[in-house]
């Protein structure tokens, strides 16, 4: 283009290529590409850390929502029996929370066996979710109803014909043998709404609804209380009023959990199938702990039973009756912790997500020690209140074994809270042995013995002392199981 043409950039150009040396200019262009991709190294770490806090503060709400549910929820669920202990115990007196403190660990058991089918289940179903496998995800949740309605028809069968054999083997004496067995054979009578209970709730939990699983629990439960409340004490039905109560609450759940099948937002669903061997080990192999949990606390409240009936009688059972059910809330907590952070680390591991899977366990055991905090210290300077709220007879031997026991039991609770986090995250990662180890550790290997040898050295304040002995030994075990220093102790997976 003629010099009188031109743009005064395009002059400009034309000058520095005329009156610059060839040589200047290739270092001015090397420099000048260099100075570009720095900058655009910077701009792509800067939107890299923007794009890693987002993930974060998105997880954090997440995880803060499904914990947050799942709390509220298995709250809900325990006020199933806790609820009754404390309508029994006020309209019944002393024998009747004995009575009630003898029949629950059956309770545990069905509760058990139907977190075992819906945990098991539900973590395998997100698994094949996350892998966007829809199919075996269906199967899983078929295979779960299958098992369930098998072994629900059992217990079914239990109640009909062995209810009274089980009264007599679980240490009831001619003043509480009627109520216990009452209670007894009518919760192995209503199992089948217990079991599918739990295995719709874990489900729906799983399938992305976790807001209408809180809310079919905590219905529940509310409606168990309301219950509770009119058939002890207006229609005066005793301790079969306290039971069917109880047995009628979960048939109210699931109406409420049916929602999310009417409104087609539910991507499991029955489908005609052949019973997998493989795929029925897999989800009993990851529900077993969940089921050892719930019949730990069977076994350990009846061996506990056994002990305080030889060191205090009736009136030590009855105050072990306030403090299990209590514990049975703070356990719920915990539970809840664990299980709203399993459906995260289930899809995470389906799509080999480390980052998110040890994030969210970070999350859970910081959330498990605040909470522990603050429960020891409701407990500690209200346990005489507590204590009073389930003692209407004012049984001064009732308060003075139970107050002190409070104090004792409840120091368990960080420790508990951390194995019961560290064992669904192994599940949820289909790591079921150490999974089982710490389970079964807490439910039978060290609980025992401990309070067998505490109970006879130091009488009750030993049965006191085993759990919180337990929880910690079990919380070395499972730190070993990180195999990693403590200090590094968050970077494992």
């Amino acid at each position: 283009m003629p010099p009188g043409k031109e743009n005064p950039r395009q002059a400009f150009h034309r000058q520095v290529q005329t009156e610059v040396p060839k040589h200047f200019r290739q270092k001015m262009g090397r420099l000048a590409f260099f100075h570009n991709n720095t900058n655009m190294c910077l701009l792509s770490k800067e939107l890299g850390k923007k794009e890693d806090t987002m993930k974060k503060q998105s997880l954090f709400k997440q995880f803060f929502t499904y914990v947050s549910l799942n709390i509220c929820g298995m709250i809900g669920l325990s006020c199933y029996i806790l609820a009754d202990t404390f309508f029994v115990s006020n309209g019944l007196g002393t024998n009747g929370l004995t009575a009630l403190n003898l029949a629950i660990p059956v309770y545990s058991i069905v509760h058990g066996c139907g977190l075992m089918l819906g945990m098991g289940g539900a973590m395998k179903y997100s698994i094949f979710r996350g892998q966007a496998d829809s199919e075996n995800a269906s199967r899983t949740f078929s295979s779960v109803l299958v098992f369930t309605c098998i072994l629900a028809f059992l217990f079914v069968l239990a109640g009909l014909f062995l209810s009274r054999p089980l009264t007599a083997l679980l240490g009831a004496d001619n003043d509480v043998f009627s109520m216990t067995h009452t209670y007894l054979m009518v919760i192995l009578l209503f199992a089948p709404a217990f079991m599918l209970n739990d295995v719709f709730t874990c489900f729906v939990r799983n399938d992305g609804n976790p807001s209408l699983s809180m809310a079919a629990m905590l219905t529940g439960s509310f409606s168990n209380i309301i219950l509770d409340y009119v058939f002890i004490f207006p229609m005066n039905m005793g301790i079969l009023g306290a039971v069917l109560a109880t047995g009628i609450a979960p048939l109210i759940s699931m109406s409420i959990l049916s929602v999310h099948g009417i409104r087609k937002k539910h991507h499991f669903h029955w489908i005609r199938h052949r019973i997998s061997v493989r795929l029925t080990a897999n989800i009993l192999s990851l529900g077993i702990p969940s089921l050892v949990t719930e019949t730990s606390s069977a076994i350990v409240m009846i061996a506990f039973n056994s002990i305080l009936l030889s060191l205090c009688g009736n009136t030590g059972v009855a105050a072990y009756g306030v403090i299990a059910n209590l514990s049975l809330v703070v356990s719920s907590i915990c539970t809840g912790i664990a299980q709203g952070t399993q459906p995260i680390t289930s899809r995470a591991y389906g799509r080999g997500d480390k980052r998110t899977i040890k994030r969210a366990l970070q999350y859970a055991f910081c959330y498990s020690l605040a909470v522990s905090a603050l429960i020891y210290l409701l407990f500690f300077f209200g346990a005489e209140a507590l204590t009073s709220a389930f003692n209407r007879e004012r049984n001064v031997s009732l308060q003075q074994i139970s107050v002190p026991g409070l104090k004792i039991y409840f120091t368990a609770i960080p420790f508990a809270g951390f194995n019961i986090i560290l064992s669904t995250h192994f599940t949820a990662t289909e790591k079921a042995l150490p999974a089982q180890v710490i389970s079964l550790a807490r439910a039978l290997f060290v609980i025992l013995p401990a309070a067998f040898v505490l109970s006879s050295a130091f009488g009750v304040t030993g049965v006191w002392l085993s759990y919180p002995v337990t929880e910690v030994v079990v919380c070395i075990v499972g730190i070993f199981l990180i195999r990693r220093k403590i200090e590094h102790f968050f970077d494992f997976c």
